[in-house]
């Protein structure tokens, strides 16, 4: 595509998204709302469909100009399809964790099958890439769900996310589009998303972005279009938080499929940082571990790995001062 093309693409998802979002909140006393309770870190309750603005933005884009990806596009549409569905009526109506599960385990499935018939040899080996596929895109629907609890966390992390597979995409000759649709539709609806935010993403704009971030990632990998190390760099901040939340969880003996207030940027908030606070700290950090994979790609992808190291550390030591003042502030609060 032609940076024309790419620059359309960019005003059309954002110029319709935005006008979305201004619909919805013309109408925002009559959608679901997030009501405060124990664990969140709102007091009052908030609309939370804003993701529906973000789909109409982005995916006439993505139907007109596809990502050039491994897997027939109409199962990517599907798949992204039925996980929106199985999450508006979590935002509805609520979904046992069971049923969710299920609908995200299989709609993985098919969507990792067809990333892999379209690059694995017929004779190489199928079911543990499979189930690690399975397991990576799952998770990553999940793990974006549960980080998008502090007023423009995961949609900022969406903009940045995005933006660094669309510059990928440019430095590998591939489409664009898509990403670009994505992160200038999340754009629009940031303006209701920013600290104090007046809509939330919801289910369904977080877990879809969680579903297509490692889809997306997965299938770049697969296809040779970047290495493993530049969709974890560049989503690091919320693969480390929920994963490192997720394993202290599991050893506390904790059941972690409910609600909980134990993330770190969960802990920084009600240390005294409050949403700009916990997303500045944050916005560091996505734009650094972004800025970073990106410039390995382009001119050092030996250091991919060696600079995914070198964000571990940092995230290590992040998480050891929150932990740390953490525990000062519980001694204090008592």
């Amino acid at each position: 595509m032609t940076p024309l093309d790419l620059l359309a693409a960019m005003i059309a998802a954002f110029a319709v998204a935005g006008a979305t979002t201004w619909a919805l909140m013309r109408v925002r006393g009559r959608l679901p709302h997030a009501a405060p309770n124990s664990r969140s870190l709102h007091g009052s309750p908030v609309p939370r469909v804003g993701g529906l603005a973000l789909w109409a933005g982005c995916m006439p884009v993505a139907l007109v100009a596809p990502p050039g990806l491994p897997g027939n596009w109409v199962i990517w549409l599907i798949c992204v399809l039925g996980v929106g569905i199985i999450s508006l009526q979590d935002d509805r109506r609520g979904v046992s964790p069971a049923l969710r599960l299920a609908v995200h385990i299989g709609l993985a499935t098919a969507l990792v099958a067809a990333i892999l018939s379209a690059t694995l040899h017929p004779a190489a080996d199928f079911l543990l890439p499979l189930l690690c596929g399975i397991a990576i895109i799952v998770w990553g629907a999940n793990l974006y769900n549960f980080m998008d609890g502090s007023d423009g966390l995961a949609a900022l992390m969406t903009v940045v996310g995005f933006t660094a597979y669309a510059i990928a995409a440019g430095i590998n000759g591939t489409s664009a589009s898509t990403y670009v649709a994505i992160a200038a539709a999340t754009l629009a609806l940031l303006w209701v998303n920013w600290p104090p935010a007046k809509m939330f993403l919801g289910d369904i704009g977080a877990v879809p972005l969680g579903f297509l971030a490692s889809g997306f990632g997965l299938a770049g990998v697969f296809s040779g279009a970047w290495p493993a190390w530049f969709p974890l760099i560049v989503f690091w901040p919320f693969v480390a938080d929920a994963t490192v939340t997720l394993l202290r969880r599991l050893l506390r003996g904790e059941t972690v499929w409910e609600a909980h207030n134990t993330h770190y940027y969960q802990r920084l908030h009600r240390m005294g940082a409050g949403h700009r606070g916990t997303l500045s700290v944050y916005a560091a950090w996505m734009i650094g571990t972004a800025v970073t994979a990106v410039v390995c790609l382009a001119y050092a992808r030996g250091l991919g790995w060696l600079a995914f190291a070198a964000w571990c550390c940092a995230g290590a030591l992040l998480f050891l001062a929150i932990d740390y003042h953490w525990r000062h502030h519980k001694t204090k609060a008592q």
